[in-house]
């Protein structure tokens, strides 16, 4: 007799398991822990062979009777339903997305939980409806091209380049995973519109960066926040070494931050004079970070730092977002803030270039800055600290 739902929910679990017939080889089984699971009975080439459909009531009654109908088709066509199944699958995990999906995975907790997430969406929204079941190691140049120019058709030429981005990175794991032996996206290079440079928004004329100080410093919200934004200030460092400084990093004692290689942006070591202002605020997050491994851990879990967000929308939140006429102000934007006062009060180029961690073209002149001039370093970084208290109290002639 066939099943209703009524009658399948109502089987109890017995010692051993039992079966339960639909018809046409549909039956269900029911285990002693409760759980009921599909099964689909079929001859193939005078062979019995047994597929599972799934449990209930995750794939219900409708489900299974469709499955069952699906299987019932490919033996008349002489198809094996099993070789089938295991070629799908097996031609699903060398797919793009299912090795793109791998790559995200392993590279959570490696990157910000934001960038994860807009990556993510980027592939579901833009590579996966048309490179994404395909094989990873069938995919070629002008494919990928394709799909990359489909979206800047739409005006997201930077997007295209970000993704290609992405994409390269995929396919270099599937290389060193076995599943590919190139990265087609290395025979790209010119091939996508350039992306209109934008600089990252700044406020750098004194009597308004003194207004931006007055309004960060009336910020309220939590302490840990507070202190970044104003660290972010007065270190001006990228946005990403500040929210992710580790207290290993940190000597207050010498009033120094060595961020090591690896966080920074060139891959080289780089040391953060810290004037009296900001040992004091550093001093101060010790209070708030709770004795782990970060000093801005994020609240939810403090083995995670800062969300690359947070500081963007602290500014945004003071009304430095560009909306309703207001200016706008990124986390990034200190570093042109400083730039521009410093060259203005006359320091020397290449010792602002030095403390910015932009990289020299000479090698030579790079080892000998990096080797004699952190005492001169340490005298700028606090004449900048003073300098930005001097603008926030008002106390610049303009």
């Amino acid at each position: 007799m066939p099943l209703t739902d009524t009658r399948i929910r109502t089987l109890k679990p017995r010692d051993k398991p039992y079966k339960i017939t639909d018809g046409a080889g549909l039956f269900l089984i029911v285990r002693p822990n409760g759980s009921k699971w599909w099964r689909q009975r079929y001859q193939f080439q005078g062979k019995e062979q047994l597929l599972s459909l799934g449990t209930y009531p995750d794939t219900g009654l409708a489900d299974a009777r469709e499955k069952r109908d699906a299987i019932r088709k490919q033996v008349a066509k002489g198809i094996d339903p099993s070789a089938a199944r295991k070629a799908t699958r097996a031609a699903f995990e060398d797919s793009f997305a299912a090795i793109a999906a791998e790559w995200l995975t392993k590279r959570d907790g490696e990157i910000s939980d934001s960038t994860l997430e807009t990556t993510r969406a980027r592939f579901q929204t833009w590579v996966y409806p048309v490179i994404g079941s395909k094989p990873i190691a069938s995919l070629d140049p002008p494919a990928v091209l394709a799909m990359l120019r489909r979206i800047e058709s739409r005006g997201k030429v930077e997007t295209a380049h970000r993704i290609k981005s992405a994409c390269s990175q995929v396919f270099r794991f599937a290389i060193a995973t076995g599943r590919a032996q190139r990265d087609p996206t290395l025979d790209l290079r010119g091939a996508l519109k350039t992306p209109n440079e934008r600089n990252l928004a700044a406020i750098v004329e004194p009597r308004a960066v003194g207004e931006l100080l007055r309004a960060v410093w009336s910020y309220q919200g939590s302490p840990l926040v507070e202190i970044a934004m104003k660290l972010s200030a007065y270190l001006f460092v990228r946005p990403g070494e500040l929210r992710a400084a580790e207290w290993a990093e940190l000597n207050l004692d010498a009033a120094e931050w060595r961020i090591p290689g690896e966080r920074m942006k060139r891959g080289r070591p780089h040391i953060v004079p810290l004037a009296r202002q900001t040992v004091a605020l550093f001093k101060e997050a010790e209070l708030h970070s709770g004795g782990g491994r970060f000093v801005f851990p994020t609240s939810h879990d403090p083995k995670r730092p800062m969300s690359e967000n947070t500081i963007r929308a602290g500014l945004a939140r003071l009304g430095y977002d560009g909306e309703n006429g207001n200016p706008e102000h990124t986390a990034h934007g200190w570093r042109s803030t400083a730039s521009t006062l410093l060259n203005e009060a006359g320091y020397n180029a290449d010792l602002i270039e030095l403390q910015l961690a932009h990289q020299s073209t000479d090698d030579v002149r790079r080892a000998y800055n990096r080797a004699l001039r952190l005492e001169e370093r340490r005298a700028m970084m606090k004449w900048y600290a003073d300098k930005l208290d001097e603008l926030r109290a008002q106390r610049v002639k303009q």
